[in-house]
């Protein structure tokens, strides 16, 4: 996993290393040169010029400094700057002065300096904007986006705010980002994280034990974090979890299917599926590894099946009538241990109990999107991990905040960002499908709901992944989905 770090705390890691262990700046600013050069020169095989758009601060002298090594290194290079150089630092200066001797000159940035070049390397900014874009910058950044070109971030795509990922004003689409050090929260969370492309992290020399102190309990998944362990060859269907989903309504039928069929998938080792007496003949039809069953008036019998089971998942097609209501009510008062999961309408009825706050003893985590994220009293558009991680310590509960890049928060702090989806899973039924992944992932940790939760989100990911590789966006379903799990989970399986 990789651990985020903030802006401030770079500062300070930064600050350390050049007064603490004597580390010279410039050299700092060498190595992150070095690294951003060596991004741009795949796309100068071909022919053409590397422009290297510059401010006037210590980003823009990583830029300067690119452009130095692509001249040393024989590739035609120009230097812009969307500044003023009365605000420049003095290894910017330096960083100009070697790019002279080699015959270079720095530019006031025009639209007419992108001409011919096959890459541009963005360092207007890095990580130290915290506020709107203006004036040459904007103009820089609107006149990169409209031609096209290969982009290369120095740091973090210029125009997004490393810490939350907002976008301040407008930003330049990067193609490749080359951060130093450690990764930064505008990486990975909506909306900057479509805006840094490719991220590679390099080191430049910053002491380990410097860059220790930079963590801020949020981290981002990578690949094969989370690994399936193989089965034992002694095993029953009682060792992978008993799970109870509760969900449907008239014309939602589908819903609460997709996730027992994703739970199935997922590798539960039973489902039991109850749904309103009026569907369950069109539910037992569609369901033939879980086993679904006729809620009676007033839940009894779903309660009674709860304490048979060791995770309960609610919500998918449940509908918003006073019936889900009290079920939703009735679950959270049940003097149950079981991790429970309130997903869809279940999270529209706990939004309108005044005051909310999960105080039963088992593991609760709820899973919104943004409009039932909003309802439920949760703050969108600042600092989405700051965010996430007030809402899993005020209501006591771990939240899944569902997007492009979904956010795990946990009670104790922690926030993980998973991996993208993708356009293709934007369909009804995908969150009915980590919904059930989730479930059954829960029943088969237990005791270990973190893994559990991100290993949902993994798999959930990969199966977007692969749905998208084999049918396209347009196409690909949610049944397609839970198709897609049986290689997703041996992809991750030890």
């Amino acid at each position: 996993m990789l651990a985020l770090t903030t802006a401030a705390a770079m500062r300070e890691a930064d600050r350390r290393a050049i007064e603490d262990y004597k580390i010279p700046s410039i050299t700092l600013m060498e190595r992150a040169s070095r690294a951003v050069a060596a991004a741009a020169i795949p796309y100068l095989a071909r022919g053409g010029t590397a422009v290297a758009l510059c401010g006037s601060g210590n980003n823009g002298g990583d830029g300067l400094g690119a452009a130095v090594e692509l001249r040393r290194a024989g590739f035609p290079v120009r230097a812009v700057l969307a500044g003023s150089r009365e605000h420049a630092t003095p290894d910017w200066l330096e960083m100009e002065q070697r790019f002279a001797a080699l015959g270079g000159a720095v530019e006031d940035f025009s639209p007419s300096a992108l001409q011919g070049a096959v890459v541009v390397i963005d360092a207007l900014f890095g990580v130290g904007l915290n506020r709107s874009v203006g004036g040459a910058a904007l103009d820089a950044i609107e006149a990169v986006n409209a031609a096209g070109v290969p982009v290369v971030a120095a740091d973090i795509a210029s125009g997004v705010e490393a810490d939350t990922g907002r976008i301040l004003g407008a930003a330049l689409r990067a193609d490749a980002t080359v951060t130093f050090s450690m990764a930064k929260p505008g990486h990975m969370v909506e909306p900057g994280c479509v805006n840094c492309g490719r991220l590679e992290i390099t080191d430049i020399g910053i002491p380990a034990e410097v860059l220790s102190e930079c963590e801020r309990k949020a981290f981002a998944l990578e690949d094969e974090d989370l690994l399936l362990p193989r089965r034992k060859a002694l095993s029953h269907k009682g060792d992978y979890g008993k799970l109870l989903i509760l969900g449907g309504s008239a014309g939602c039928t589908g819903a609460p299917t997709l996730c027992a069929r994703a739970a199935v998938r997922s590798g539960a080792g039973l489902v039991y599926l109850g749904v309103p007496a009026p569907i369950y003949e069109i539910t037992a039809v569609k369901n033939d590894e879980a086993m679904p069953f006729a809620l009676e008036e007033g839940a009894g019998n779903a309660l009674e099946r709860l304490r048979g089971c060791s995770v309960c998942a609610a919500g998918p097609g449940l509908g918003r009538g006073a019936a889900a209501k009290a079920l939703v009510s009735a679950l959270l008062a049940e003097p149950w241990d079981g991790a429970l999961v309130l997903d869809a309408d279940a999270l529209n009825a706990l939004a309108e109990r005044p005051d909310w706050r999960i105080s039963r003893s088992g593991f609760t985590v709820l899973t919104p999107h943004e409009g039932e994220y909003a309802r439920l009293g949760g703050t969108l558009g600042g600092d989405r991990i700051a965010d996430a991680r007030d809402f899993a310590l005020r209501h006591g509960c771990a939240l899944v905040l569902k997007g492009h890049r979904c956010l795990a928060a946990f009670p104790d702090g922690t926030v993980y960002v998973a991996r993208p989806g993708n356009p293709g899973m934007a369909k009804g039924g995908s969150g009915d499908v980590l919904t059930g992944i989730l479930a059954a992932m829960l029943g088969q940790f237990p005791g270990e709901e973190k893994r559990a939760v991100l290993t949902a989100l993994e798999l959930h990911a990969l199966a977007g992944k692969l749905c998208r590789e084999k049918l396209g966006e347009y196409a690909m379903t949610a049944s397609d989905l839970i198709g897609a799990l049986p290689e997703a989970t041996k992809a991750i399986t030890l």
